[in-house]
């Protein structure tokens, strides 16, 4: 029987703002480590960059393996109760990582911190679907989207103001009085969502799981390994990244199969926009958390600034997005997203083709920063567009799983951007005569006679966030216009799980 919350009389903007506050607070911790990395090396006494990386991976990863299930869960139990419960989970788990006091503990708390996180992301979506009408939704996809965006770009400011005025810990310690007004903002204000009795799909939630995690682990320990065999187990890389999509292939083959309830409704990518959304969002995944990182290593290590002084070269980036993206967001309630999305996208790729040719040891500040503002306008233009078109057509009663997958596309593009710009810094510090992986002068500036390489290699490194930019872009352009008439009614809204259609309306 399905369990029918009382729901009217919430007020729709306050409940997403608290639920913003969280929001925020999880995508900060994809990117803030980024500027905090080379103080993590020295601190905890790190040999390499590449073993530092996993503090970073191992959080996307957690991240993005349980998203498929937790959407589902969202709408068995309620958006609300999950995104509770990953709230409490993620913030007890930032105290673990800025007590832990080695590297192996730091990446165990922080897989935790990421399984967190992966209870609270799908049910943001799935709120705004579930109490905005679509004709309304494009605003609530703008704050959403402006969240996302800014997030991302804030978080190496944030995370080089605190490393510089408190030590890395604090990087994780500030997560905890943030993570307490979240909730008790969220306890009061985002309602009970009426909950469906879905019939769990197990076989289903395992193979996702086991296919996901095959493929992100190999992808991310590719470089380590060399693409061979890994130590001290008798399967190699490419074993497992080819097991994993063989595992996925008979995951969507029993999605197919399975006559009851699916964990991932096929029917679901039957939408164009859908389908395509969620391939756009895994490029803008894969740009947004790989370009940070060659950035911030040029920052320190080339030009000598601290934490908070590289920080603070894409402060353009983040006002600018910041300040536009509620502006779009009201846009594409209007406009073809299409359009916006890309236009974004294209300023993505421009802006990190500009800091490529720019990047040398001797470049002034002011030149750099004016990609840095490109960006921002790039970034604006760029979620809510893509977000909105994504849940549009999405029924309520599929919002948790709609959002559950558009959310694990998004961060297995991250997931894929960590482990490829970390692969190809590695290998391009090598081309340029950079042997260790930079790890003998972590923490502090380059002598000068190997600037000039490790500038080089950070420069054609940035050419792959770009290229796959492009990519994204050609993929929005595609986007089918919106219709007039939508999904989003109270009869679907009501209406038994079965008989919801998957696409609301036609994509042409």
């Amino acid at each position: 029987m399905t369990t029918v919350n009382k729901t009217k009389g919430y007020k729709p903007w306050p409940a997403l703002w608290s639920l913003v506050i969280g929001f925020f607070m999880i995508l900060i911790d994809t990117t803030i480590v980024s500027v905090a990395n080379p103080a993590i090396q020295r601190g905890l006494k790190v040999d390499s960059v590449s073993d530092v990386l996993w503090v970073t991976s191992a959080y996307l990863l957690a991240y993005a393996v349980p998203l498929l299930v937790t959407g589902r869960l969202g709408d068995r139990f309620g958006p609300k109760n999950l995104y509770l419960g990953g709230l409490v989970i993620f913030t007890l788990a930032s105290l673990w990582c800025g007590l832990s006091g080695t590297l192996a503990i730091l990446i165990v708390a922080r897989v935790v911190q990421g399984l967190g996180a992966a209870l609270m992301t799908p049910q943001t979506m799935a709120v705004i679907t579930r109490i905005f009408p679509p004709e309304k939704r494009g605003a609530a996809m703008g704050l959403w989207g402006a969240t996302a965006g800014v997030a991302t770009l804030v978080g190496p400011i944030l995370g080089g103001v605190l490393v510089d005025g408190f030590g890395w810990e604090w990087i994780f310690f500030i997560n905890v009085p943030v993570g307490i007004v979240a909730f008790v903002l969220a306890w009061r204000l985002v309602p009970k969502l009426e909950t469906h009795p879905h019939r769990f799909d197990i076989l289903g939630v395992v193979l996702s799981a086991i296919g996901l995690f095959l493929v992100v682990f190999g992808l991310q320990e590719g470089q380590t390994y060399n693409w061979g065999t890994i130590t001290g187990t008798p399967f190699s890389v490419w074993g497992l990244i080819i097991a994993g999509v063989v595992v996925l292939v008979a995951f969507v083959v029993w999605q197919r199969l399975n006559k009851g309830e699916p964990l991932l409704p096929l029917a679901l990518f039957r939408d164009r926009n859908f389908s395509l959304a969620n391939a756009a969002i895994t490029t803008v995944g894969f740009t947004i958390t790989s370009m940070s990182l060659p950035l911030v290593y040029y920052f320190q290590l080339v030009k000598g600034f601290t934490p908070t002084g590289s920080a603070l070269m894409l402060v353009p980036m983040a006002l600018l997005s910041g300040g536009l993206a509620p502006v779009v967001g009201r846009l594409v309630d209007r406009v073809n997203p299409r359009y916006i999305a890309f236009v974004g996208m294209l300023l993505l790729a421009v802006a990190l083709w500009w800091y490529s040719v720019l990047l040398a040891p001797d470049t002034s500040i002011i030149m750099l920063l004016l990609p840095s503002a490109v960006l921002g306008l790039a970034n604006a233009g760029i979620w809510a567009p893509i977000s909105n078109t994504a849940t549009r057509n999405l029924p309520p009663r599929q919002a948790g799983a709609g959002s559950g997958v558009y959310n694990t596309t998004r961060q297995i593009g991250a997931v894929l951007g960590s482990a490829s710009i970390a692969a190809l810094i590695t290998g391009r510090l090598a081309a340029n005569g950079i042997t260790g992986g930079g790890g003998d002068y972590s923490g502090t500036q380059l002598p000068a006679f190997v600037r000039a390489g490790f500038t080089t290699a950070m420069s054609q490194t940035l050419l792959l966030p770009a290229a796959v930019a492009v990519l994204g872009a050609f993929v929005v352009i595609f986007f089918a216009k919106p219709k007039a008439t939508h999904g989003w009614t109270e009869q679907a809204a009501q209406a038994p799980a079965e008989s919801v259609p998957a696409r609301a309306v036609p994509s042409e």
